[in-house]
């Protein structure tokens, strides 16, 4: 079987941001959102969330951008400012991570999967909380985001180096997700194209999906004054990446090649020995 997870990154970044997720979810492909518990638009989000609950619900733990819910204090404004300050000792990742996760919950939000705000949790420092915090709460899926080989011209030379330099951190990511009994899917596509694929990228996807459970990454949203006013670089591209995800194409393409959109929800409720037979949703020590 090859089952896809289409998941929207930002949920609470802005309402114009959550305008187009819920597009997303309503009129096309998408399955799944991580929130923002920082984000401007939190509120407005879980209000949006209570309106569609078919859209399954993650935490996009946030140490980059934004302010700490605990202090107010401004998150650095990079990965590389993130790392020195780590470093220094600047901040208890545990708890900032916690309050999110709180802020969640009371929310009346139960999630099924972690993901970090620019893929922080590559590092470490960072994974190690996340994989305590998701067997803490009882979170089953945390995010494997290394990319699948997308031979398509619009990824970079430079995204594509990218892409592999962060192969070298995959032995000791999956060590760590397996101590704490994690689950992954099978694979993970979407970094690479972060901002710049097209329809004809998505189709070649479906037709080269391998076998197992992918996630894909996408940043869907509209782009007006909330948004434009917001420091990222992803500004009229949610809106091109809305419009693959609703296209009637997207949804032909997967049925032309036998994909089963799922989300993580509908996977927690799978039976074991069904489980089994596909080998996807495992156990990332059972897996890498």
């Amino acid at each position: 079987m090859r089952l896809l997870i289409v998941n929207a990154d930002d949920f609470g970044y802005t309402t114009d941001v959550n305008e187009g997720i819920i597009e997303a979810h309503t009129r096309g492909i998408l399955t799944a959102a991580t929130l923002m518990a920082n984000g401007d638009a939190f509120a407005d989000a879980v209000r949006l969330a209570r309106a569609h609950p078919d859209l399954d619900l993650g935490c996009h733990l946030v140490l980059v951008g934004g302010a700490s819910l605990l202090s107010g204090r401004a998150y650095p404004r990079s990965v590389a400012q993130l790392l020195g300050e780590l470093a220094a000792g600047r901040w208890d990742v545990t708890a900032e991570f916690r309050a999110q996760i709180e802020r969640t919950l009371a929310a009346g939000i139960q999630p099924t999967h972690l993901d970090t705000h620019k893929h922080t949790h590559l590092f470490p420092a960072v994974l190690e909380p996340v994989a305590r915090l998701a067997a803490e709460y009882r979170i089953p899926w945390v995010r494997r985001p290394f990319d699948l080989p997308l031979a398509r011209a619009t990824v970079s030379s430079m995204r594509r180096w990218v892409t592999s330099a962060l192969g070298l951190l995959r032995p000791r990511f999956h060590q760590i997700l397996e101590k704490h009994h994690c689950r992954v899917t099978d694979h993970f596509a979407g970094f690479g194209w972060t901002g710049s694929y097209r329809l004809e990228d998505f189709t070649w996807l479906a037709a080269n999906l391998p076998l197992g459970l992918t996630e894909f990454m996408t940043h869907p949203g509209f782009c007006r004054e909330p948004l434009q006013r917001a420091p990222t670089r992803l500004k009229q591209t949610r809106e091109a990446e809305l419009q693959v995800l609703v296209d009637p194409e997207a949804r032909a393409a997967l049925r032309r090649e036998g994909i089963t959109l799922t989300n993580y929800r509908r996977l927690l409720f799978r039976h074991p020995d069904e489980e089994g037979r596909t080998g996807t949703g495992g156990a990332v020590g059972n897996r890498h």
